[in-house]
This record gives C-alpha cells, structure tokens and sequence, in this order.
C-alpha cells in the first residue's frame, strides 16, 4: 500500500493542485512523522518554515484512542525586539487528528500568511525546518558513509539527486552533523554488535574462527580473526608471512595489523586481522600464538616485519625455528632519515650505497662494501649504521637469498592491503563497522582470485 507521500510523488505531473505537496482536509497519514514531512516539503515548495505548536498526547475515550497535532508557520508572537525572530503570528497551519485505526488525517488547513515569502533556494534554507534531513535521505547517507564516501562527495551526489548544488535544502553542516550522528549510533553497544558479527559470521562460515584477549577489567585488549577460506590458504600458501601493523582507522585509535601471504597466482591474500589496544612484547607474544592456533599450529618458514623491537623479541619466543626478515623497505627509509643531507645530496654516495645493498651476493662481499662505505664516508661514529649492520643478516640479501621469500622483500603486501582497506573503512569507524567492512575486503580478494583461477582453467581448456 502506497503513503500519503508516495502518492502525492506519482501523482505530479497530473496534479491539478499549484504545489507537489498540497495538505486537503481529511488527507490520511500513516504516522506523525510522514504527516510533519509532508507539510514541511509544502512549506519549501511554499517558501516559509514549519514549527510543531503543540501536541496533546492520546487518551483512551470510548475505546478509541484520542490526540492531536499541530503544524504552525512562524508561530506565536515573540515580545523580545531581535531581528532574527521567525515568529511573527502567522496563521497558516495544518491541525491533526487520529483516526480508528492509529492514523492520523488533516482536520484542519489554513493557507493564508501574514509575511512574504521565502523565494531562492538559499532563503527557504534559513529556516530550521529545513536544515533538518528527511529520513530516506538519512538512510542514504549512511549507505554512503558506510562504504567509506567521503563527506564532499556525498554532498555532491545528494546534489545530483536534486538537480543543483543550489537546490539542495540543507547545509554541509547539517551533513556533517548526520555523519557524526551515524559514527555515535554505530558506537553504541560496540563490543555486542561485534560479537554478533562474529557470530552470523560463523553461521554463514563453519571454519570462521575468532580470539579475544580480555584485560582484567574485561575489556578488549585484542581482538583476531580469520575466516574459513583464509585458514585454507594459509595451510597452501603460509610458509611466507607478512605482519605490518601500521595502520590505524577506528575510531579507538586501535593499530590493525594483517597477516599477508601470495597464492599461487601470486596474489596478495589475507590471513588474518588483529585489532590491538598496546604493542608490547606481551601483547605481540599473543597474537603470534593465537595466529598459530588458529591455522592450525603450523608456523610459517619465513616472517616479514618492520624493525619493531617487541615484535622481535616475541618472534623469537613463539616461532624459533621461523626465519624472522625484516622489511627491505624499512630499513632503506630509515637509513635515509638517519643519514639525512649525505643521502640525499650526494649522488655518489647514493650509488655505492645502492649497489652495497642490492648488487651484492655474497657475505664476503657484503663486508667489504659495507666497510668501503663506512670508511670512504666517515661512518664510523654514526650509531644507526652501526646498529643496522649487526642486525644484517635479518635484511641484506647475502643473509636471505637462501631462504624461501615467495619474491617478497618488505612487508609492502600487508601495506597493500591496507590501502585496500582503506576504500572499504572510513576513518573513525566503530569496532563493529571496521570488522563488517575488513570482511568485504575478504570477498574481494576471494572475488579476484576466483577470476584467476577461472582464466587459469580456460587457458588449460584451450590447450586440450
């Protein structure tokens, strides 16, 4: 059955009424709410503000259920002498009654207004009953802000939506206090909504497993998932893993770390997630033990990290036959930090660096370049040159050419994927919201390597 303002919508273009939105005595709605929408698009067809005057609540008389309502313009007189008064006595109003069946219906219509009315686009905007946005608007807001639109774009579609960005009948602001509204609504009874995502999770996937390391007050302290297709990627493709834990976009400002892996298309896939309150040795220590058990007690042959010292010392602790590399990347960006002016200006020193790096292939080799640059360039006496080169053998290629990588040299495929969660989460999100989203990331990815397969088995197809 179609509403009042359905209704009034298909009928317009045979309207024989002046406006879209027209109140009749006796029209019918179905709740208060649709009855105020309605006057209120009249009154911005019209060109004036609408303000609810009062409203007695229902009484049971006769086994029917009593109350009215009343929808005024610019009600009232306001004694005090302020040139950004509204009220001004005007006696255009619609008055409601209920009907038998909880409805309510038009009982009263006045037209007729005692003030100019309101003309462009930006003067119907000043009055409040226009900064407030319609339900089904709200309801595409969030749609937006859940797949992480930012707020200029919203604004401009919602524009599209009204034909100009001058006709829309509210402010970016009114927007932006509707985003921070849906942000609040997705906050509460975070930790409940969590759980039951995790829960409808498991039901739609048996092989969905998640960990909680609760702090002695009961809270969160960590939080791990993975989902069923990832555990059987891990026990086909886990012997290299990357852990980054860079990224950082709840509104808990909680690091999020992913552990990431290549299938056999040489595809970025995801292991697992892990929401963090700290990172400390402790806390590293858990998530590496737990990302064990959960695919299935199998360590990885080789581990890519940053230069974290906790995440170090815990890798050592639970996976101490793991070859632990750290990110080439990393080491290369704090080099260039720690060197400063010599790195970046002297495009000698650049090119002996580079080739040190990466042209050499043996241990000895190795050595004497090191002590060539260290030497030729008075680095004797630099501290992070002299820390970098005792941890070599975790980052230069003399130390790991002999060790299975799966072609990867730096923690870049979790740094990926961050990125790619990025178009999925907006910035602030809530707990629930981020996991929701962190599993349309996992689709995906599942979507893509579903598509390399299929093309895998066509080229074999062809080839019979």
């Amino acid at each position: 059955m179609m509403s009042t303002m359905e209704r009034a919508l298909r009928s317009s273009s045979t309207r024989k009424t002046e406006h879209i939105f027209e109140p009749i005595l006796g029209l019918v709605f179905d709740s208060r709410e649709e009855a105020r929408e309605f006057y209120n698009l009249y009154s911005w067809e019209v060109g004036f503000g609408v303000k609810l005057n009062n409203s007695r609540a229902g009484t049971k008389k006769n086994n029917k259920i009593d109350g009215d309502e009343e929808y005024r313009s610019m009600q009232g007189y306001d004694p005090r002498v302020n040139s950004k008064t509204k009220r001004c006595g005007c006696p255009a109003k619609i008055q409601l009654l209920r009907t038998d069946d909880h409805g309510w219906y038009i009982s009263s219509f006045v037209k007729n207004h005692n003030h100019p009315l309101s003309v462009t686009c930006g003067q119907k905007r000043e009055w409040n009953s226009h900064k407030m946005i319609d339900q089904s608007t709200k309801d595409t807001i969030k749609y937006l802000r859940q797949n992480n639109v930012s707020l200029t774009r919203i604004h401009c579609i919602l524009s599209s939506m009204f034909g100009s960005m001058g006709d829309v009948p509210w402010t970016k602001r009114s927007l932006r206090t509707v985003c921070d509204q849906i942000t609040r609504d997705q906050m509460g009874d975070d930790i409940r909504k969590t759980m039951e995502i995790f829960k409808e999770m498991h039901a739609e996937d048996p092989g969905f497993q998640f960990s909680v390391d609760p702090s002695r007050k009961g809270r969160i302290k960590t939080l791990m998932w993975c989902s069923g297709r990832s555990r059987d990627q891990y026990a086909c493709f886990g012997d290299v893993v990357t852990f980054d834990t860079t990224y950082c976009t709840n509104i808990y400002k909680m690091p999020f770390g992913l552990f990431v892996g290549v299938n056999n298309h040489f595809q970025t896939t995801i292991f697992a997630g892990v929401l963090m309150t700290r990172e400390t040795t402790n806390s590293f220590e858990w998530v590496f033990r737990e990302f064990l058990r959960l695919m299935g007690g199998k360590a990885p042959k080789t581990i890519l990290t940053d230069q974290c010292k906790a995440m170090t010392t815990a890798i050592g602790i639970v996976m101490p036959d793991t070859y632990h590399l750290w990110c080439k990347w990393h080491v290369m960006k704090k080099i260039r930090e720690s060197l400063g002016p010599l790195y970046t200006k002297n495009r000698k020193f650049r090119d002996d660096f580079w080739l040190v790096v990466n042209g050499m292939l043996t241990e000895d080799e190795f050595e004497r370049g090191w002590n060539y640059l260290v030497t030729n360039y008075n680095l004797h006496n630099s501290g992070f040159m002299i820390r970098t080169y005792e941890c070599r053998h975790k980052w230069a290629k003399p130390w790991a050419k002999d060790k299975y990588c799966a072609r990867m040299s730096s923690t870049q495929r979790s740094e990926s994927a961050n990125f790619m969660l990025k178009r999925f989460v907006p910035r602030n999100s809530s707990m629930n919201h981020f996991v929701s989203q962190y599993n349309r990331l996992l689709f995906d990815r599942d979507r893509e390597e579903d598509v390399a397969e299929d093309k895998t088995k066509q080229v074999c197809l062809r080839d019979l």
